[in-house]
């Protein structure tokens, strides 16, 4: 089992940990990681991992059996043994654009309230698709609302309800095709705003920045069409 810490604190930038396996493919698992895996439309992180006369890149993340999370090399070479204490060193620049991104697609699903049939996050931009007819008739209204939102500095924030409580309010869940994974008992839910200023809450697994401020201004991209019902809708950061 890999200890996730980024689940605790996502602008953790460094840690050590131990090395619990090694894959048959080359990967690396440890035994806690900063290095969050790829799932729910976020790429896995990527950075190095040094140790005493020896580093290695990793290119990106994965989930592995159980509560594994395997740090994949760029290329074949020298891995850390077993046992091994390791620095953990995130390429902060991407996660945080990732982060940026990842929250502002929640603020995405505020102004367009309807449900979601898919979603994707870059450094640079990302989308969500729609269950929508009919094309938005003001674009720039919708782009004017999303950084409204992202100018009000809400508090991001996460919570813990059971598998049964999810089950009992399925209204919190916007995505159509795939539901958050239940079976460990407890769903994490990330919420924008408190109380009567909470605008957002929703089951998510990713990494998210702390206040809608830090996303920056963004811009709206095409609205393109994807099969009868649905629309993607894609947004751009601005820096």
């Amino acid at each position: 089992m890999t200890e996730p810490l980024f689940r605790a604190d996502a602008y953790l930038k460094s840690a050590d940990a131990k090395v619990l396996a090694l894959t048959q493919e080359g990967g690396v698992v440890l035994d806690r990681s900063i290095f969050y895996p790829t799932g729910g439309g976020q790429p896995g992180d990527s950075g190095t991992l040094t140790w005493a006369g020896g580093r290695l890149e990793i290119a990106t993340t994965i989930k592995g059996e159980g509560a594994q999370i395997i740090l994949v090399p760029g290329e074949p070479a020298a891995l850390p043994q077993v046992g091994t204490t390791v620095r953990q060193n995130l390429d902060w620049d991407r996660r945080y654009r990732l982060m940026r991104v990842h929250t502002a697609l929640h603020l995405l699903s505020v102004v367009i309230p309807l449900p979601v049939s898919g979603g994707s996050i870059g450094t640079e931009k990302g989308r969500l698709d729609f269950d929508m007819p009919d094309a938005p008739e003001d674009k720039d209204a919708l782009e004017a609302a999303l950084n409204d939102l992202i100018d009000r500095d809400l508090a991001v924030t996460d919570d813990w309800i059971t598998d049964a409580e999810l089950l009992a309010d399925p209204s919190i869940v916007k995505t159509m095709s795939v539901m958050p994974p239940t079976g460990q008992g407890r769903v994490r839910l990330v919420r924008i705003g408190f109380g009567k200023g909470q605008i957002d809450l929703q089951p998510c697994g990713g990494t998210h920045v702390a206040r809608t401020s830090e996303i920056g201004r963004v811009m709206l991209g095409k609205v393109e069409k994807k099969g009868r019902q649905n629309r993607r809708v894609s947004l751009i950061l601005d820096n």
